[in-house]
C-alpha cells in the first residue's frame, strides 16, 4: 500500500519506522530538519510530491492544533479514493470535518506516546479505533495495532472523548496541582523525584494538546470529582479522624487495586 504520513515529528517517525518495511511509505514534512532523522521512506516538501505519489491512505501525524488544517491542505491534492485517517489524541470537530471532507476517512488514537511508553515494548499499552468511520480503514490499524501487541477498543467519536476526558484530564490536572504547589527539595525522596519525572513530561506537552483536553466538554465533571475528593481529604485531615482516614485508604486502595496490577 502507498502511505502518505503527515509530519515528522515523534509519533510520524514512529509510523514511518513502523510501516516503511511493508508498504511504500512518503513523508510530507516542512521543516527539513525533522526529516535528517527519517529512513526507508520518500520525503516530501512540496504538494506537487504528494500529487505525484497517489497514495492510498493518509495518516496525519501532525501537532493536534494543525490536524485539520493539515488534512485541508493536502486534501486537493489526494485522489478520491485514499482514506484520510488521523491519530489525535483529541478529536473535537473531526467528526463534522470528516463528514464533509468527501473521502473515506479512520480516525485512531495510540493511548500512548512518546514521553512515558517504551516504543519497543507496547504489550501493556491500549488503542481507540473509532467505529464511525471506513471499514477498510478500521480494518487497516486493527492489524497493525494487533501485530503491535496494543490492548485494541473500538467507541464511537463521542465515547472516545469520554474516555480520554478522564484517562487524561484526571492525571494532567492531578499533575498540574503537584508542579503548582511544589518547592525546590535538595534532597527529594522517591515517590517525590517519580512525581517530578511525570510532571516534567506532561509540562512537556504541546499546549496546545493540554488545554484542549482540559476544554473538552466531558472534563468539567472530571475534575469536579478531584475538588470533592481534596475536600473530604482535608476535612479528615482536619478532624485527625484515624477511623475515617482508615476507610479513605481502603477505598483508594480498593479503587488502585480495581484497575492497575500491583507490580511486585
Amino acid at each position: 500500500m502507498k502511505i502518505l504520513i503527515l509530519g515528522a515529528g515523534k509519533m510520524g517517525s514512529f509510523f514511518i519506522d513502523l510501516l516503511s518495511f511493508d508498504h511504500e511509505v512518503a513523508v510530507f514534512e516542512k521543516d527539513p530538519r525533522r526529516l535528517r532523522f527519517t529512513y526507508n521512506c520518500q520525503r516530501f516538501q512540496t504538494l506537487d510530491e504528494v500529487s505525484q505519489f497517489q497514495p492510498e491512505l493518509v495518516i496525519n501525524a501532525v501537532t493536534v492544533k494543525y490536524t485539520i488544517p493539515a488534512f485541508e491542505e493536502v486534501l486537493p491534492h489526494l485522489p478520491k479514493d485514499c482514506i484520510i485517517s488521523d491519530i489525535a489524541s483529541v478529536k473535537t470537530g473531526l467528526k463534522e470535518w470528516y463528514e464533509q471532507a468527501g473521502h473515506p476517512f479512520v480516525s485512531t488514537h495510540p493511548m500512548f506516546g512518546p514521553t512515558f511508553a517504551n516504543l519497543n515494548q507496547l504489550s501493556e499499552e491500549n488503542a481507540i479505533i473509532i467505529t464511525e468511520g471506513d471499514y477498510m480503514g478500521r480494518i487497516f490499524f486493527k492489524d497493525l495495532y494487533s501485530r503491535l501487541g496494543l490492548n485494541i477498543y473500538e467507541y464511537t467519536f463521542e465515547e472516545h472523548d469520554k474516555t480520554v476526558a478522564y484517562s487524561l484530564s484526571i492525571p494532567f490536572v492531578s499533575t498540574f496541582v503537584f508542579a503548582a504547589v511544589m518547592k525546590h527539595q535538595d534532597a527529594p525522596g522517591t515517590t517525590f523525584k517519580r512525581h517530578m519525572r511525570i510532571a516534567k513530561g506532561v509540562l512537556n506537552e504541546d499546549d496546545y494538546l493540554l488545554q484542549e483536553i482540559l476544554f473538552n466538554p466531558y472534563t468539567h465533571d472530571q475534575v469536579a470529582q478531584i475538588r470533592t475528593e481534596l475536600k473530604q481529604l482535608l476535612d479528615i485531615i482536619d478532624r485527625k479522624d484515624a477511623d475515617d482516614m482508615k476507610q479513605y485508604l481502603t477505598k483508594i486502595r480498593n479503587n488502585v487495586r480495581r484497575d492497575i496490577p500491583i507490580e511486585r
